[in-house]
Parts: structure tokens; C-alpha cells; sequence
């Protein structure tokens, strides 16, 4: 458009691009005339007479080597001369031309056209929305929940290419410097309801300052990978610092399940908890839910089962076979009492092998040991050893190594390494070498955890879904359990379409696959409702789905997952 162009054109860089092309144009044109002039000079000594054109049409086929043949010289000099024309017609016109043109005009007009396509501010009509600083699966997983619940967000980048990258995938990208006021300003975080940066410490640190600058209030969500960086940030100006190395680690060390039958607690709302037991009673393997009657024994509501990381919504016909992981969902005095009902033995932590000693195995070792598991940590790099009497010096793919840790009588083995490739080796590894052992694996990306739950891994679990969810619990929004990868439990309002009707009669499961296993109504939380309870106007749902069950329920019941907090609808 003429907007851009005139843009473009008033650079300061470009007009000198500009210019030198220009220069070289003009070059060109004084080659021409003084080739021409050479040439009207030969043909006469050669008795020969052109006209000023017919010169030029010979100068410029014969230095853009088309040479059609139809004037030619029949003196040496005037061949010789030819020649002449030639190389530095061929020289200039078809290699110094074309690369000073597409080097200086072509090139820069296309990457100025690209950033004045790029956004550098938002709407300002924009108001209580996310402002995300940094690309990775943590922010991906944060910008597709705010896309789902339809929350407005802005991806902030610095890099142009990244941006229109962003840009042409649809995403909402502004393009500023981040160290910058005006970036934020222009992003208007003082009207935002959180701002979420997932850079390196000290970036993440003078973010957080800067922003400070603009608000005091708006809530700062940063990621450190140094604990020693999280009082640091904190001074900087962050509300919340997420260590995700802790956090993944302690998330994978809850899901961790005795082989007793007895319930281990993951997560829970209030009085709810969610919990995780393993079927190994006489009264629960191979019946159905309807046969084992777990309501009438403990009122504990079996939400589904596990089975190597395939998630099945349970029903009155779901048959529980043998060491299927269980979902419950209860009081602490109703898993007490499926403790009492179903448990094996005595409540005694088995041992735990963790293979890799970074951040994340070894906050699941101290998450283990609280628990009173014996544990012990498979490291190579020595350095990394803190604690002889629960770290074993070695390569987890040897086998010596693997038993000296204890991998014959251990219950569960947790692999925590860096690299997915590295996580599946092990996982099948193990798997082949204990085929009834828990295995509780890390993902890095996303595409791997169908992978890793293939190679036989009972449960996955990632920074992005972890990171995501505490980013989105900050926003406003009550509080979202990852249970697992794809499996969540979340609190959402009673859709106006159900309010006033029974639990039973609204067919939520059988509508959407999502289950119900609380209803909050104030400080008043139903756990396990029957069905006929009926859900008021204006009450929360505590609710447990994976994500294909969750896109079905946000598609039947939008007015219920759209709902925003009230920070993030101002």
C-alpha cells in the first residue's frame, strides 16, 4: 500500500540502500554509453556506419550475452572488444546488478513489509487480559487454554521472525524489546489481568522490574530453574515464582501407588481429595463396579481406571482387573474407610528408584522420602551426588547398575531425565525387565507422552501441563488438578441450561465423558453427589475429564467453560 511504502522509504538504512542501487544503475548507464561510443568508433574504421540505436541495441545484447549475431565485428579489435563487453556486461548486469537489488531493496522491503504486519501494541479497547513473555510448551499449553476459554491474551516476542512466525499461526503476537516500559505500555499491562514470562532467571528478573514500573498490582508470574533465583525474582516484582523442577517433581513423586490397595492422595479441592489405589482386593479384581459396591462400603466415588496411561471413564460395568489403578474421588474419611474395606497388609511405602538426578528426580526423592519410602537415585554425573546413602554412581541402561539400586524388589521406578529419548529407552527397559513394577515417566514434549505410555510407562507427566496449570490457577480461575497427561480436574459453573435439574437427569457423563464429583455451592462443597441432587443456579462443579471429554463439555456448555474470573473480564 502507499502507507508502507512511504514507511519503507523513510529509513534512514533504506534511502542509503536506496541510493547505492541507484548509483549502480547509474553505472551501468555510463558502461552503455561509452561501450556504444567504442562501438560506432570501430565499425567506422571497419568502413561500417550505425545509427546512435543500432549501438546501443549491440551494447546491451552483448553485455546481457544474448549476442544474437546479427552485427558483428570482422577486425581483431573490434572482437577483442567484444569480448570485453561481454565479461563485464555478464559481470555486472547478471551477477553485481541482481544481488545488490535483492540484497539491498528486495530483502529489506520484504522483511519491513513483514513488521509493519506485525502488531507492536494491542487493541485499546483490551482489557483484563493474559500477557505471555517467552514460547515454550509451557506458554503454548497457557495460550491454547486461553484460546479454548475464549480469554484474551497477547504473546509478547522480540524477535520479528519468531513473531510473524506466531503471526501466521493465527496467534495474537506483538513485536517490542523486552527490557523495554514501552513494550508493556503498549501491551497495557496495567490493564491486564496477569502477565506470565517463562525466560531465563535474570530475564525473567528484569521483566518483572519493568513491569513494575508500569503497575504495581498486576499479578507476575515468572519460572526460575535456580532455586536460589526465586527471592531474587521477588524482589524484582513477582506475585508467583513456579520452580518447575520442584513442582513436576513433587507431582510425579504423589503418583507414586502402594501395591497394599490403600489410597495415595494426588491432589484435592477443600475436603475433596483425589486419590489413586490399586485393585488387588479379593472383592474388587475382576468384578464389575456394580458388584463391588464400593458407594455402600466407603461412599467413594470410582471416577476410572488407568491402564498404562489410557484413561477409562468407569461405570456400573466397568470391570476392575487385577492392579488396575483406580480414581477415587472422597473425604478423607471415605478413603479412610475404602482403606479399611479394600486395603492388603499392612500400610508399609515399598522402595522407589528414581533414574536421573537433576532437578526434577531430586525433588521426587525428597517428596518419597518424606513419605517414607525408601528411595535411591541412579545418577552418572558425580557431581550431582548429594547424599551417598540414596544415590547410586552409574548408567541406568546397565543392569548391574539397575539391581544394585534395587530394581528387583522396588514398586515403582520414576524416570526424570532431560531428553524423551533417554525416557523411553528406560521405560522400555525397565518395563521388559520388570513387567509388573509402576512407571511414573517425565515428558519434555508433548508428542512424546503417547509415546512413552506405548513403551510402557503407567503414568506421564510434563513441565507444560503443570507449568500451564499453575500460570492458569493464578489468573483467576479456581483451582486446576493435573492428575495426569490429558486427565484433569477442574471447577466450572452449572451451564444455565442445567440449573434447577438433577444430576441424574442432566446426562453430563453421558453427554460429554466428564464426571461430577463435587458440587460447591459458597463454603457448602457436596463430595459425591447422587444423582438425584439437583444443581443450583449459580454453583460451581468439581469436575474430573481428559481432554477430548473436556472439549466436548466447553462445545455443549460454553457459557460454562467460557467463564472468566472478574479480573479477567474488566
Amino acid at each position: 500500500s502507499p502507507g508502507v511504502m512511504l514507511g519503507y522509504l523513510a529509513g534512514p538504512s533504506r534511502r542509503r540502500n536506496l541510493r547505492l542501487v541507484a548509483s549502480m544503475l547509474a553505472f551501468l548507464v555510463l558502461m552503455v554509453v561509452a561501450y556504444s561510443t567504442i562501438f560506432h568508433v570501430l565499425m567506422e574504421r571497419e568502413g561500417r556506419d550505425h545509427s546512435i540505436s543500432t549501438g546501443i541495441y549491440w551494447t546491451l545484447t552483448v553485455m546481457s550475452t544474448l549476442g544474437f549475431g546479427d552485427i558483428t565485428f570482422e577486425s581483431d579489435a573490434g572482437r577483442i572488444f567484444s569480448v570485453v563487453v561481454l565479461i563485464s556486461g555478464a559481470v555486472f548486469i547478471l551477477v553485481l546488478l541482481p544481488f545488490a537489488f535483492i540484497q539491498f531493496v528486495f530483502l529489506p522491503w520484504v522483511a519491513y513489509r513483514d513488521e509493519s504486519r506485525t502488531p507492536r501494541r494491542v487493541d485499546p479497547k483490551v482489557s483484563g487480559h493474559l500477557v505471555v513473555v517467552g514460547r515454550d510448551a509451557v506458554t503454548e499449553a497457557v495460550v491454547r487454554r486461553a484460546r479454548d476459554s475464549a480469554v484474551p491474551y497477547v504473546l509478547v516476542e522480540s524477535d520479528q521472525a519468531v513473531a510473524q512466525s506466531q503471526l501466521d499461526e493465527g496467534l495474537r503476537v506483538m513485536i517490542g524489546d523486552l527490557d523495554l516500559p514501552a513494550t508493556y505500555r503498549a501491551a497495557r499491562v496495567e490493564h491486564a489481568a496477569l502477565v506470565a514470562t517463562t525466560q531465563p532467571d535474570t530475564t525473567n528478573a528484569n521483566i518483572a522490574f519493568t513491569v513494575r514500573q508500569i503497575s504495581d498490582s498486576v499479578p507476575i508470574v515468572a519460572t526460575a530453574t535456580r532455586h536460589a533465583s526465586v527471592d531474587l525474582l521477588q524482589l524484582a516484582g513477582c506475585s508467583k515464582v513456579l520452580e518447575l523442577g520442584e513442582l513436576l517433581g513433587n507431582a510425579i513423586a504423589r503418583r507414586v501407588v502402594g501395591r497394599d490397595g490403600r489410597h495415595e492422595v494426588i491432589g484435592g479441592f477443600g475436603d475433596l481429595r483425589i486419590a489413586e489405589a490399586t485393585a488387588i482386593h479379593i472383592d474388587l479384581v475382576d468384578k464389575t463396579l456394580r458388584e463391588a459396591d464400593i458407594r455402600s462400603k466407603a461412599n467413594v466415588h470410582v471416577v476410572g481406571t488407568w491402564d498404562r496411561g489410557s484413561y477409562q471413564s468407569a461405570g456400573p460395568d466397568t470391570v476392575l482387573h487385577h492392579n488396575a489403578v483406580l480414581i477415587l474421588a472422597g473425604s478423607a474419611e471415605q478413603l479412610e474407610a475404602f482403606d479399611d474395606a479394600y486395603g492388603v497388609g499392612e500400610a508399609v511405602p515399598g522402595s522407589v528408584i528414581v533414574l536421573g538426578g537433576g532437578r526434577v528426580g531430586r525433588a521426587a526423592g525428597r517428596v518419597l522420602g518424606e513419605a517414607g519410602y525408601d528411595w535411591q537415585i541412579v545418577e552418572q554425573r558425580p557431581e550431582r551426588i548429594h547424599d551417598e546413602n540414596h544415590y547410586v554412581l552409574g548408567d541406568a541402561a546397565e543392569l548391574e547398575v539397575l539391581e544394585e539400586a534395587g530394581l528387583t524388589e522396588a514398586s515403582a521406578v520414576v524416570i526424570t531425565t532431560h531428553d524423551d529419548d533417554v525416557n523411553v529407552y528406560l521405560t522400555i527397559y525397565c518395563r521388559r525387565l520388570r513387567p509388573s513394577v509402576q512407571i511414573i515417566s517425565r515428558a519434555n514434549l508433548d508428542r512424546n507422552v503417547d509415546t512413552l505410555h506405548r513403551a510402557g510407562a503407567d503414568s506421564v507427566l510434563s513441565y507444560a501441563s503443570l507449568g500451564a496449570s499453575a500460570i492458569w490457577n493464578e489468573l483467576g480461575f479456581d483451582d486446576t488438578l493435573v492428575l495426569a497427561e490429558g486427565l484433569e480436574v477442574f471447577r466450572t459453573a452449572v451451564p444455565a441450561g442445567l440449573a434447577g435439574k438433577t444430576l441424574a437427569h442432566s446426562s453430563i457423563r453421558e453427554r460429554t465423558g466428564c464426571t461430577v464429583v463435587a458440587i460447591s455451592e459458597g463454603d457448602d462443597v457436596q463430595i459425591n453427589p447422587p444423582g438425584d441432587t439437583r444443581l443450583p443456579a449459580g454453583a460451581e462443579l468439581v469436575v474430573i475429564a481428559d481432554e477430548e471429554s473436556q472439549v466436548r463439555f466447553q462445545t455443549r456448555f460454553p457459557s460454562a467453560a467460557n467463564g472468566v474470573p472478574e479480573r479477567a473480564r474488566r
